[in-house]
């Protein structure tokens, strides 16, 4: 390792290409220290006595409206056939309910949208804002 000075050598005064890593291993070292000291300083708690309390999952079902769509035009509302005024009452009373059912739309693969439109707008119209459209998956066929 050369040391250089300030006085005239026999080597001619050639620059060192070495790096010095003193000065970097002592900046390492007061990071390092900084970092110890300050680390446990980061970490904060306050202190709450909480409330206990015993309680158990809710694991109400929510209720879901099923309404089918027929082709012909002709509505089921759980099964059961209804009419479209029928429909909307039924719609005004579950938009009252807490919480609102969920309403399954089936529809017939034939069914011209207009019709599934209108079931979706009467009620939206009434209140119901959970609207779901219920399929059956096709099989895959194997040509």
């Amino acid at each position: 390792m050369a040391f250089g000075g300030f006085g005239s050598s026999s080597e001619g005064g050639q620059p060192t290409a070495e790096i010095n890593m003193i000065p970097l291993i002592d900046v390492m070292l007061v990071l390092l220290v900084i970092f110890i000291v300050t680390a446990p300083l980061l970490t904060h708690a306050v202190k709450i006595d909480l409330p206990r309390a015993s309680s158990s999952a809710n694991l109400a079902q929510q209720e879901n409206i099923q309404l089918a769509v027929r082709e012909s035009g002709t509505l089921h509302w759980n099964g059961e056939p209804l009419s479209r005024e029928e429909m909307n009452r039924r719609f005004a009373l579950a938009a009252q309910q807490t919480p609102q059912p969920e309403l399954h739309l089936h529809a017939d693969r034939l069914t011209p949208y207009e019709r599934v439109a209108e079931v979706m707008s009467d009620a939206a119209r009434a209140g119901l804002h959970r609207i779901g459209f219920i399929t059956t998956p096709t099989r895959a066929s194997s040509s």
